[in-house]
C-alpha cells in the first residue's frame, strides 16, 4: 500500500509540472526566481509561479481532497497563503519532517482553514475592523470553522498569521501571503484570539491554573457562553472558589449546541450544587429573536464554530443561580412570580428564597406551580385574580410550596414519604408518575423535575398545593 500511495504522490507531481508547463509561456534569467506565466492566472497557478509559495503547493497536492483543482475551481476564493517559512515554522513546532509526515486528511482540513469562500481584499478587512468569517474547513456540529480577523495593528488572523503581502489577484479569487501557518481552532484559539474577550481568558488562568483551558482545548463538544470584557468589568469580583464554579456555569458538556436549535427550556451546566456530582441547570430563552439566559445574559454574537464546540458571546457574566433566578427567568413562572411578590405579604419570600448556600435556611426545595396551575386555582377557589386571595390564604399557600435546609431531588422521593414544607406536610408518592398530596386529599402532579440552582433545587407542578381548607 505504501508503494501504490508513493507512486500516486508521484503521479500528482508529474500532473502538476505538466500544469506548470502548459501555462508558464517563458521564464527570465534574472534573480528572479519566480516562474513566469503569461495571461491571468488562477489561485493555483498564481502559487505555482510564487517561488515563497512552493511549500504551499506541496500541500496541497499532498492533502486529501485534490485540492490543486479545487483551486483550479471558478470560485471566487480568498487564500491565506503561508510562504515557505510558515510551513517549515509549523512542521517543526509539530515534530514532523517534512510535509509527507502529515496526515493527508488532517493536512486537508488545515489547509481550507486558509480558504474562505468569495473574494475579500484588505481593504474589507480593514473597514470591517474585526469579526469573523467562515472557511472551507469541517469544524463541530457539521459547521464550517470560524477565523477570527483583527486589523487595529496590520490584518492578523486567529491572532498568530500576519498578511505579509496581500491582495495578490488572481482569476477566480485572491491572496494574501501570510507569516504563519494557521492551525485548527479550538474554543481556547479562539477565546485567545478575540481581544474582547480578554477578560475571559485571564479568568479561566487566574492564580496559573489550567483547569479550563486543558478542558476547552480538548476534544469536545462544548458550549461556551463566553462574556464580554465589559461584561467582567462590571460583575463583581468573586472569591476564587466562587470563580471557578461561575466559569463552569458558562459551560454546556457533550453538545455543540447552534443557536438555530436553542429552545426554551433547561439544560446542565459543568458547575455543580455544593460540590456535588449534581449540575446546575441554565434556563435557555429564545423568545423575541434573542437568546437569554437565565434572565440576566444575552447572546451577541452566536455561532463562533471551533474544532471542538462552538461560542457564543454574552453581554453578561452568568452569576450562580438561585431558586428565584430561575422563577423570573422561566415565562411559565410569571404568576409563581407575582404571587410571591405581592406587596402586601407579611413575609419575605423572595429574600429568604435567595439565601446562599452556606447560610440558614438555604437549600430549598420548590414546588413551582406553572402559569396554569394558577389560572386553575383562581377558577377552583371562585377568585377573579392573584390579588383577590386574601393574605393569609396566599402567604399559607406559598408556605407549603418550600422546604428549607433540602435540596431534595426527584431520586429521593419514595412512595408515601412525607416532606415538610414551611407550612406543613404534604405526601409525595412516585409510582405512576411523581405526585403530591396536600392536606385535602387534592394531587399535584409533577410535571418536570431537578431544575438545579445553586442554593437549591425546583420541581414543576401542575396543581397548587393548598393548606387544610376545613
Amino acid at each position: 500500500m505504501k508503494k501504490i500511495m508513493n507512486k500516486k504522490s508521484v503521479f500528482k507531481r508529474i500532473i502538476l509540472v505538466l500544469l506548470v508547463m502548459g501555462v508558464t509561456m517563458s521564464c527570465n534569467d534574472d534573480d528572479n526566481d519566480d516562474v513566469i506565466m503569461d495571461g491571468p492566472l488562477n489561485i493555483t497557478e498564481t502559487a505555482i509561479a510564487s517561488s515563497d509559495l512552493s511549500n504551499l503547493v506541496a500541500a496541497l497536492i499532498a492533502a486529501e481532497g485534490d485540492l490543486v483543482n479545487v483551486l483550479n475551481g471558478t470560485g471566487p476564493f480568498t487564500v491565506l497563503a503561508p510562504t515557505n517559512l510558515a510551513f517549515q515554522k509549523f512542521l517543526t513546532s509539530k515534530g514532523f519532517s517534512s510535509i509527507d509526515d502529515v496526515p493527508k486528511s488532517i493536512l486537508s482540513q488545515i489547509l481550507l482553514n486558509h480558504v474562505i469562500s468569495g473574494s475579500i481584499k484588505s481593504s474589507d478587512l480593514i473597514a470591517a475592523g474585526s469579526g469573523y468569517a467562515k472557511t472551507n474547513a469541517n469544524g463541530a456540529g457539521e459547521q464550517k470553522l470560524d477565523l477570527f480577523f483583527d486589523t487595529s495593528n496590520g490584518v492578523k488572523f486567529n491572532g498568530v498569521a500576519t498578511v505579509t503581502t496581500a491582495n495578490i489577484e488572481a482569476t477566480n479569487g485572491v491572496i494574501h501571503v501570510i507569516d504563519e501557518v494557521i492551525d485548527l481552532p479550538t474554543i481556547v484559539t479562539h477565546a485567545v484570539a478575540n481581544p474582547n474577550l480578554s477578560s475571559l481568558v485571564g479568568a479561566l488562568t487566574t492564580g496559573g491554573n489550567t483547569t479550563f483551558t486543558d478542558l476547552l482545548s480538548s476534544a469536545g463538544d462544548f458550549t461556551v457562553f463566553a462574556p464580554l470584557n465589559s461584561a467582567f468589568s462590571t460583575f463583581t469580583n468573586p472569591t476564587s472558589n466562587e470563580l471557578s464554579s461561575i466559569l463552569a456555569n458558562h459551560v454546556i458538556v457533550g453538545a455543540t449546541a447552534l443557536s438555530g436549535g436553542l429552545v426554551n427550556g433547561y439544560v446542565n451546566t459543568a458547575a455543580t450544587f455544593n460540590g456535588t456530582e449534581r449540575n446546575l441547570s441554565m434556563y435557555i430563552n429564545t423568545d423575541n429573536s434573542m437568546v437569554t439566559i437565565n434572565g440576566k445574559s444575552e447572546v451577541v454574537k452566536a455561532d463562533i464554530i471551533a474544532t471542538n464546540g462552538v461560542i457564543h458571546v454574552v453581554d453578561k457574566v452568568i452569576d450562580l443561580p438561585t431558586v428565584v433566578d430561575f422563577a423570573i427567568a422561566d415565562p411559565n413562572f410569571t404568576s409563581l412570580v407575582a404571587a410571591l411578590t405581592r406587596s402586601d405579604l407579611t413575609f419575605d419570600f423572595v429574600g429568604t428564597l435567595s439565601t446562599p448556600i452556606g447560610t440558614s435556611p438555604a437549600p430549598f426545595t420548590v414546588f413551582a406551580p406553572t402559569n396554569t396551575a394558577f389560572t386553575s386555582l383562581l377558577t377552583e377557589l371562585n377568585f377573579n385574580s392573584l390579588s383577590a386571595i386574601p393574605e393569609p390564604t396566599l402567604k399559607a399557600t406559598l408556605n407549603h410550596h418550600a422546604v428549607a435546609a433540602a435540596n431534595v431531588r426527584s431520586t429521593d422521593l419514595t412512595d408515601n414519604m412525607t416532606v415538610g414544607t414551611l407550612g406543613g406536610n404534604i405526601t409525595a408518592n412516585i409510582t405512576g408518575g411523581a405526585t403530591l398530596t396536600d392536606a385535602n386529599n387534592r394531587i399535584s402532579k409533577i410535571i418536570a423535575v431537578d431544575v438545579q440552582a445553586s442554593n437549591g433545587v425546583i420541581h414543576v407542578i401542575d396543581k397548587v398545593i393548598l393548606p387544610n381548607l376545613n
